[in-house]
């Protein structure tokens, strides 16, 4: 018999099964001291596969969280060439990064060099013509922060992309592209917003995934 997800409470959860999912999230995150903690304090087995790119990988991930795309894109084609190659939008979400650092140094005559040169070939795509006039409406304000398009100075950004390179740098590794804390949450929440659909069909607004942890 198919077990019921309204019984979840009842479930039993290994021990090393919690102790995996932890350390899945710091090998994701490249969280390299806490890694070497974590399995010392556990005893669990070292994943030399998992842990042989990390460091590689902190830099490239750093690197673009900072702004330093070209860096960052320099660093990934030498751990594998064919991670931007075979990602056409990572490449153009990194290369916006560059513009967007070269814009904010008020270096907007290099700038608008650097869109025509790297940037603008990718408007022969219909889908990245409208990011494209967002970054080159950057360069139309003094103060691009105060632009309707500020969000693409903000560190959320930033983290976005940095997190789509580390995706695919993990899937080139033949790695999880997502944590396993990260999926778990992912098919609880589904989970969770069926069955209050299922169970209350007027009543309270649907599952909420941060009001759930703060109960």
């Amino acid at each position: 018999m198919d077990l019921d997800p309204r019984q979840y409470e009842n479930i039993a959860v290994n021990d090393n099964d919690v102790h995996n999912v932890v350390l899945s999230y710091l090998i994701h995150n490249c969280y390299n001291e806490s890694v070497e903690s974590f399995i010392a304090c556990t005893g669990m087995k070292q994943q030399t596969d998992y842990l042989e790119n990390m460091e590689k990988r902190k830099r490239i991930f750093q690197c673009a969280l900072e702004g330093n795309a070209l860096m960052a894109i320099e660093l990934a084609e030498q751990l594998g060439p064919d991670i931007l190659k075979n990602n056409k939008d990572l490449e153009f979400d990194l290369l916006s990064l560059h513009f967007v650092d070269l814009v904010c140094s008020k270096k907007c005559t290099e700038a608008l060099e650097f869109a025509q040169i790297k940037l603008s070939p990718f408007g022969k795509e219909q889908k990245y013509m409208e990011k494209l006039q967002d970054f080159m409406a950057l360069l139309a304000y003094n103060e691009p922060e105060k632009s309707p398009v500020f969000h693409l100075l903000s560190l959320e950004y930033r983290q976005q992309v940095a997190d789509s390179l580390n995706r695919a740098i993990l899937a080139h590794l033949n790695l999880p592209s997502y944590a396993a804390m990260e999926r778990l949450i992912q098919q609880a929440t589904v989970v969770r917003q069926c069955l209050t659909q299922e169970t209350v069909k007027d009543g309270p607004p649907p599952f909420s995934l941060k009001d759930f942890l703060k109960s």
